[in-house]
């Protein structure tokens, strides 16, 4: 490619002094317009028909989006109908706002205008191109010539529109200089001021300035400077209303649109999930999301996100990618070790501290905010770490794994992963979990047992075991006492042959709730012999079996080892 590149004029950025958008932050939302419709749809393989555009539209209505672009009627028949569908048909919420667009041309703005008769809040986006390229390569005007087709059409626009605002309709103006971003900025204030003149804007009636990156060609940066330099420049400010129309073609649509906002920009052209023409539209999703972590409400309501992305997948026919921010199937996912035990480490925090703010490292957002508590957050492969499973555990079954037993199962998870080359489920780990720990029921195994318990007039207690064990072929009688039931079972089987090992540790916890709860009981035995360590598990809905479980489990697994 290295002789190649020289073919590209870079891009020019607009000079100004003391900026001051680098020093704001972003503190309300936007006002919103959904762009779906029109921009997005066009932008298909397969456009939307008739039932799936009204499907759309109205969870667009749902999400809270009060201004909505639904196409562009003098285009086609087809799009002409869907506008007097939503009209005719009742579909346009008293707080909703359709915006129909065209492009600024005499007969093209008479058919649009004949498409919005009896709609009660409209607003009329037009449009033409005002860049130095395509007044060079595609309409071989000076900058008088393309202002004039924007001025007689903002004539046209606003004589056809006198009618129809006294017989009451809400009708506002939009007006887009076409390729902004390649525009002179001198220019473009000059062209959008003409506008303005001609649709005789004022601070109570504002016009709508779109100044779109039609083809995005500079860093974020640069664009943010332009926008700061024309909000300045341009005389009727207070009567305008900026909007932005960010497109994707860097990869910055989301970076652009929010140094737009701290430039001085008011309201958003946006499509969900950024569908929209080439790389496409900007992500209307990830622009509201991103302002919601920063305590910041963006008055849309992505609450129900996996419902959202099922309708724009079946609308559209376009899938939503698996890293897709926010929406995407893994974006709440971890598989690497480290990365599981932070967020472990995380919730656990936040159970023990009571904290009222969400901390937990590696997850910018509650899953559960956008509808996806029951998401897995934290996957298993061979990238994952010992807290990764013990995490499963918890949270899929109710496993609380004590700290130090964390490593061990950590490595049982490890190899099986290696030997299997992908990703684990859930219900394997499970699985894995109760063959290791609990269904190890050779050789030893308790057959049956009693315990008895007298409590003195100080309040301590005193039990007396006795039960039948088997090994092997083998069955035999144990008996012991203790302070509890877990010491008069130590007590008693330290007699036979499994005497050489010593109690090291003990947990237990219910794992389902009621009046007939299972309990969990984890126990770390140490071979006297070796000096290595064992845990065992047990689980039972009677709380004193449940350790002796855990403590054959544990000798047996040491037998076998």
């Amino acid at each position: 490619m290295k002789p190649k590149f020289e073919k590209y004029i870079p891009f020019t950025p607009q000079p100004i002094r003391g900026r001051t958008w680098p020093d704001r932050v972003i503190t309300k939302a936007p006002t919103w317009c959904s762009v779906d419709l029109r921009d997005g749809n066009q932008a298909l393989v397969d456009p939307m028909n008739l039932a799936e555009k009204l499907e759309y539209f109205h969870t667009l209505v749902d999400i809270g989006v009060k201004e909505i672009e639904i196409g562009f009627p003098s285009a086609s028949e087809t799009e002409y109908e869907i506008c007097r569908e939503l009209i005719e048909g009742g579909h346009i919420p008293d707080d909703v706002t359709i915006q129909v667009l065209v492009q600024a041309r005499e007969h093209l703005i008479k058919k649009t205008f004949e498409a919005i008769q009896g709609a009660k809040n409209v607003i009329l986006h037009f449009y033409n191109s005002t860049s130095t390229l395509q007044r060079k390569v595609v309409f071989h005007m000076d900058t008088d010539g393309i202002t004039k087709i924007a001025t007689d059409a903002a004539d046209l626009i606003y004589e056809m529109s006198q009618p129809m605002i006294e017989s009451g309709m809400n009708l506002r103006f939009e007006y887009s200089p076409e390729s902004f971003m390649g525009t002179e900025m001198d220019y473009a204030v000059e062209i959008c001021q003409a506008v303005l003149d001609h649709l005789h804007a004022t601070p109570e009636n504002k016009v709508i300035l779109n100044l779109p990156t039609t083809v995005e060609n500079c860093m974020p940066n640069q664009f943010a400077d332009m926008l700061e330099y024309f909000c300045r420049k341009i005389p009727g400010r207070d009567s305008a209303i900026i909007s932005l129309h960010p497109h994707n073609d860097r990869g910055c649509g989301v970076a652009t649109t929010e140094m737009g906002l701290l430039a001085g920009a008011d309201r958003v052209e946006a499509t969900l999930f950024g569908n929209g023409e080439r790389t496409g539209n900007v992500d209307m999703v990830t622009l509201a999301m991103n302002m919601y972590t920063q305590g910041v409400d963006p008055k849309l309501d992505f609450s129900q996100i996996n419902k959202i992305k099922e309708m724009f997948e079946r609308c559209t026919k376009m899938p939503v990618g698996d890293r897709q921010p926010y929406a995407g199937k893994l974006v709440f996912t971890a598989f690497s070790g480290s990365h599981q035990d932070a967020i472990n480490k995380g919730v656990q925090y936040m159970k023990s501290s009571g904290t009222e703010y969400w901390e937990i490292p590696y997850l910018p957002i509650d899953p559960a905010d956008v509808g996806r508590e029951y998401e897995p957050i934290i996957r298993i492969n061979s990238q994952s770490g010992k807290g990764g499973a013990a995490y499963i555990m918890e949270h899929d079954f109710g496993f609380d794994l004590p700290k130090s037993m964390h490593p061990e199962f950590g490595h049982i998870v490890q190899v099986e992963t290696d030997k299997v080359g992908k990703e684990i489920a859930p219900e394997r780990i499970n699985e894995l979990f109760h063959q290791a720990y609990i269904d190890v029921k050779e050789p030893y195994q308790l057959l049956k047992h009693a315990f008895q318990e007298t409590v003195d007039e100080e309040g301590h207690s005193h039990v007396a075991f006795a039960g039948t064990l088997r090994h092997t072929d083998t069955v035999f009688e144990v008996s012991g006492e203790g302070n509890g039931p877990i010491d008069a079972f130590f007590n008693a089987i330290q007699g036979e042959k499994i005497s050489r090992f010593t109690f090291l540790d003990y947990a237990s916890h219910a794992i389902t709730d009621g009046s007939d709860s299972q309990g969990v009981a984890y126990i770390l035995l140490q071979d006297q012999r070796t000096g290595k360590q064992y845990w065992g598990v047990g689980l039972s809905h009677n709380i004193n079996l449940a350790p002796l479980r855990a403590i054959l489990a544990a000798i047996n697994r040491a037998k076998k080892a």
